[in-house]
């Protein structure tokens, strides 16, 4: 069984599955988030939804350049955990699968391609505070508390 965080589940609500992949960008003591301006401003792992027939490593990849401008080296799984919640942009109530990988940032390619995301580097002892979704944040401290392949 996957580990839930967040918003309860409501009653008679339909929630559509929605598996998605986000990363863990490590350099030193700096993690590598996304701020995400609308609808609501956060700050997040870099990532998201996984398109129909796109390998997740691929999504990854796509994700993390289109919300941070880097490019990503050898990813490792981390975890996954799911949530339940209402995504305004594409107007669903979805179940997200959120797998997470960890990974070192190798090159800035430029700003992000998706409009209303900055990066944002932020020093490891302050990341988890930043970062609004309890799961990415509970999946950010088991990378901070474990040693991992960088």
């Amino acid at each position: 069984m996957i580990k839930r965080y967040g918003e309860r589940v409501k009653a008679g609500q339909r929630y559509r599955r929605r598996a998605g992949v986000y990363g863990v960008l490590l350099d030193g003591d700096a993690v590598l988030l996304t701020h995400q301006a609308e609808p609501v401003p956060e700050y997040q792992l870099p990532g998201g939804g996984i398109d129909p027939g796109e390998q997740p490593i691929a999504a990854l990849h796509r994700e993390v350049y289109e919300e941070t401008g880097w490019h990503i080296g050898p990813v490792h799984f981390v975890g996954a955990f799911r949530r339940f919640t209402y995504m305004p942009e594409y107007d669903k109530w979805a179940e997200k699968i959120c797998a997470v990988f960890v990974a070192r940032p190798t090159l800035r390619l430029g700003p992000p391609t998706e409009a209303g995301h900055r990066a944002i580097w932020a020093p490891s002892e302050i990341a988890p505070q930043l970062i609004t979704n309890a799961g990415d944040r509970a999946m950010l401290a088991k990378v901070l508390t474990q040693a991992w392949p960088r």
